[in-house]
């Protein structure tokens, strides 16, 4: 269930396990040891536990909050964070793989490329792999173990940095049972070899809780592979299909502690262990339209090597205590590793594959490469004749991020006035390690890829560790007199970023580097009134910011948001209304791979302005129960979620070498920014049974910045995709469970990067079954 307001009574009755669910994030509890004292507990410390507060307090919160609790989430049982996301207005989304494991998340027209423009959070903890040094979110934590969900924009976000120019997400894991012992057991099959297990138990007796959890998913995959072909009598039918899919593997442990009820001071220490592993057969690669119009779920031959290995760890060990009804603190030390190699296709005899596709009339016998068939002479027939060569690059980075995060919650009375401060500090500092290298391949005859040799070390620009180190603190006063609550806030950031580069495997030879260090201040401030019980409204502006990586003479991303709006809540109708806008000083753009940048810009790693951009627009959500409005005695809740935004470049000083920027003009639109969304929402529950049907609208959107009609070698398309699901429950223990996901199987592009047309996920189902106990 999607709320940015408080829920109709007919439609809460899971709000109890949702602020059980946002209280046991690693960074404090509110499982309080008396019965009589653990609302007071909730009260003082959920603020410090959640990005929004949870459904019941998001009223008050002066700035665009939304939580998707743990209703919402079982309502369609997805694995996909974007078709989730796609219930919180303001959010834009660029899918990419169809399955969501690389999401491209963007807020209020905010880069998408792989999330690095939100922070990105895990239980109120950094999430990325390196979020000052590498922010682009190679590691997302999988939705399918996720409890809860929140998303805040606006002046408020600036608690949660270090990018505020868009807004925060933070996702809250499976909470330790308040009972004595409790989980769940989840396990279903979908189309397309497509599995999905989670399973997780614990409990709570006397002074200690614990928890364990298991998830993995995965599928064969939806598009497919050319297949070697049938020469000089060579059969093929025994040959299997190639696999284009994934596996994911992630496991979570909790320990909790807290004092005795007869203990002078209440305290608690969490624990949490997670580690996880993933595998998929993903490629950068798409298609030309005139392929993707024959067969959108066509992958060339010449990404048969693409693959994508990651690992991860994460620690959390959190430390709370209260010193009285009115001071509390909160500190969280924290640690995660990742490492990744992503083993893809760069460049055919020098000629990146994303220049290939684009420009297939320019490549013709690079592009007949890619598809397998070579032209006789250039086939591989051994060292004699090698042919045409191309370069798979292993994209192999290890990644850390470590800190220590401390915040004071302090609440006082002056006059008339109630002051609920926080006071935040974090010591942060993560790295990204580089030791990338090319292997080489020809295409046979049959339209097979054949290795041909290594590099042998490392490459050129690809050899090189970034270090990052930063100190971030903010402090909040949410002021509370009459009618009203303003809160202002200020927030601090000083990041020194220093990149070394070698020219050797023993790192021995240093041959380059740069460094980059900022100091930042972002002030902001939200406010509401309550007009009456039913209609409060906010309004709030807040200076954003973005690091700009360790390139001295790129600036940081810089922007001035403004925000007005209001919500409403009167028994079974609840809706909210905000009208935003960013005033970009100046706005980022960062070289990738994924950005379907060349392959020179990429090992260079280079950042681009796009001068100053404005983007404005439009978010509105409603809920309304029918069933409890008319009195049917059944719940028939519905919904409509909608975004409009409009954006444009507004000064010519754009640096237009930037792939998706193309030429770039004052006036001009960016890119991957649908004008339009809207997701509307049906259900009902009567009895053992309940359904759910969402349509999901998206308007078309540019993948180059531009004005008038989109080339449609440049267009994302427009669609209207519908999810249908279905439970019913034998027992209080156990339901059954079914979806369809693109129940009517829409063919469209998803996106034109990192190189070529893009399908989104074809019609598939899933069923399983569900135990709690």
């Amino acid at each position: 269930m999607t709320t940015g307001f408080p829920l109709p009574p007919a439609a809460r009755k899971n709000t109890l396990s949702v602020a059980i669910a946002v209280s046991i994030l690693g960074s404090a509890p509110v499982m309080a040891q008396e019965a009589e004292t653990g609302a007071a507990q909730n009260d003082f410390t959920l603020d410090q536990l959640t990005i929004t507060g949870g459904p019941e307090r998001i009223s008050n919160v002066p700035g665009s909050a939304h939580v998707i609790d743990e209703d919402g989430l079982d309502q369609h049982n997805y694995n996909d964070p974007n078709r989730v996301l796609r219930q919180i207005p303001g959010v834009n989304i660029r899918e990419e793989d169809g399955f969501g494991l690389f999401p491209n998340i963007g807020m209020r027209g905010t880069s998408t490329g792989r999330s690095g423009k939100i922070t990105l959070m895990e239980d109120g903890v950094l999430a990325a792999p390196a979020p000052y040094a590498a922010p682009s979110a190679y590691y997302f934590p999988p939705i399918g173990r996720m409890h809860n969900v929140e998303v805040r924009k606006g002046s408020s976000s600036i608690k949660y940095g270090p990018y505020t120019n868009g807004g925060a997400l933070n996702m809250i894991s499976t909470p330790i049972p308040s009972e004595e012992f409790g989980g769940r057991i989840q396990s279903m099959l979908g189309s397309n070899g497509g599995e999905r297990h989670h399973a997780h138990m614990g409990g709570s007796s006397g002074q200690w809780g614990w928890m364990i959890e298991g998830y993995t998913d995965g599928s064969d995959g939806f598009r497919d592979l050319d297949t070697p072909r049938d020469v000089q009598g060579l059969s093929t039918e025994n040959r299997s299909e190639p696999d284009t899919g994934f596996e994911r593997r992630e496991f979570v442990g909790k320990l909790r502690w807290h004092s005795a009820p007869e203990a002078d001071l209440y305290q608690q220490v969490d624990l949490k262990v997670g580690m996880g592993e993933r595998d998929a057969n993903e490629s950068y690669i798409g298609q030309t339209l005139e392929d993707f119009q024959k067969d959108p779920y066509r992958r060339y031959a010449g990404s048969a090597q693409d693959r994508f290995h990651s690992e991860r760890e994460q620690y959390s060990l959190t430390h709370y205590i209260e010193f009285s009804g009115d001071l509390d603190l909160t500190t969280t030390l924290y640690r995660n590793n990742f490492e990744r190699n992503w083993y893809k296709l760069g460049n055919v005899d020098g000629t990146s594959h994303s220049e290939i596709i684009t420009n297939p009339d320019g490549n013709p016998d690079l592009l007949s490469w890619l598809k397998g068939n070579p032209a006789t002479g250039d086939a591989y027939q051994g060292q004699g004749n090698p042919g045409l060569q191309a370069n798979v690059d292993a994209g192999n980075r290890k990644y850390y991020a470590q800190g220590i995060q401390t915040e004071l919650g302090y609440r006082f009375t002056t006059g008339d006035v109630q002051h609920d401060v926080d006071v935040g500090l974090r010591v942060h500092e993560d790295e990204i390690d580089r030791h990338e290298w090319d292997d080489q391949y020809g295409m046979s005859e049959t339209g097979s890829m054949v290795f041909t040799g290594t590099s042998g070390g490392p490459r050129t620009g690809s050899n090189r560790k970034t270090e990052a180190d930063a100190i971030a603190g903010y402090i909040l006063d949410t002021m509370t007199f009459g009618n009203w609550q303003v809160m202002p806030g200020v927030r601090y950031e000083s990041i020194d970023l220093d990149r070394t580069e070698y020219g050797d495997v023993a790192r021995t030879n240093v041959t380059g580097g740069r460094e980059n260090s900022y100091d930042v201040v972002t002030p902001g401030i939200g406010a509401t009134y309550q007009v009456s019980d039913a209609l409060t409204l906010l309004g709030g502006v807040h200076r954003g910011f973005s690091p700009s990586g360790s390139d001295p003479d790129a600036e940081e991303e810089t922007s001035v948001n403004y925000e007005l709006g209001g919500r409403y809540n009167d028994g079974a109708f609840s809706s909210e209304l905000v009208a935003f806008y960013n005033d970009y000083d100046n706005l980022l753009a960062t070289c990738t791979n994924a950005s379907g940048c060349s392959q020179a810009q990429v090992d260079d790693g280079q950042t681009f302005n796009g001068g100053e951009v404005e983007i404005r627009g439009l978010e509105a959500t409603a809920l309304y129960d029918l069933g409890a409005a008319q009195q049917l005695g059944v719940s028939l809740p519905l919904s409509a979620v909608y975004t409009y935004t409009e954006s444009e470049f507004s000064s010519d000083n754009i640096d237009r070498q930037f792939a998706s920027w193309g030429n770039a003009q004052n006036g001009d639109e960016l890119p991957d920014i649908p004008e339009h969304q809207l997701t509307l929402g049906a259900g009902i529950e009567t009895g053992p049974w309940s359904g759910d049907i969402t349509g999901n609208y998206v308007s078309d959107a540019r993948s180059q910045a531009g004005s008038g009609s989109i080339p449609a070698d440049e267009e994302i398309e427009s669609r209207f995709v519908v999810d249908v699901s279905g439970r019913y429950a034998f027992t209080d223990q156990v339901s059954g469970i079914a979806s369809v996901e693109n129940a009517t199987d829409d063919e469209y592009i998803v996106s034109w990067s990192p190189a070529g047309a893009r399908p989104g996920k074809p019609r598939t189902y899933w069923a399983g079954i569900e135990v709690d106990f």
